[in-house]
């Protein structure tokens, strides 16, 4: 099977939007990369595993882990010649772990080695402060604070540079935009 990319070279500063799901990940990272006129790498777990539930009605098995990171991988790899300054992930392979402990308590080496070798700048955990927005693959809205912490928990294992981020719509969008000027200083 294939192996998990390392990471490809790039001089600008990789930003992971990160946290539980239904917390606007994905259009934060629109509205970010669109601001720093750059690239945003998409969720390659959502479409893998939307196409997994439309086609068989299955949700993320263990066997989904490994694919689901390679997948994010290279996506994250193509984009690092098209970026400019920055590069925005709308997840990545911590996100991914995270989820592997919460649904299955055991994660892939291989996954963990991919974790620590991995390097950002910084994390933007998005706080569970907007409403739940349900669809065919999220599942935990009553626990939202228990998956924020577990995020929360893996940044601090691993060593991991981030800041929370909070608010809603525009204020949100400003939050994180303090965030990542902060960092840049």
């Amino acid at each position: 099977m294939e192996k998990i990319p390392q990471q490809a070279a790039y001089s600008g500063k990789r930003i992971v939007l990160y946290g539980p799901e239904s917390t606007g990940k994905s259009t934060l990272s629109r509205k970010l990369a669109q601001h720093y006129n750059t690239v945003l790498i998409e969720e390659f777990a959502r479409e893998y595993l939307q196409d997994k539930f439309n086609h068989t009605g299955e949700v993320c098995s263990y066997d989904d882990i490994l694919p689901i990171a390679i997948g994010q991988r290279n996506l994250e790899n193509k984009a690092v010649n098209k970026a400019q300054d920055y590069l925005f992930c709308d997840t990545d392979v911590l996100e991914t772990y995270v989820y592997c402990m919460a649904y299955f308590n055991q994660a892939p080496q291989e996954l963990i080695n991919a974790v620590e070798e991995s390097s950002y700048e910084l994390y933007l955990l998005l706080q569970v402060d907007v409403p739940w927005t349900p669809d065919d693959l999220r599942d935990r809205p009553e626990r939202r604070e228990e998956m924020f912490e577990l995020f929360l928990a893996a940044l601090n294992k691993f060593n991991k540079p981030y800041k929370i981020v909070d608010g809603l719509d525009s204020q949100r969008f400003e939050n994180a935009i303090k965030a990542i000027e902060n960092e840049s200083k």
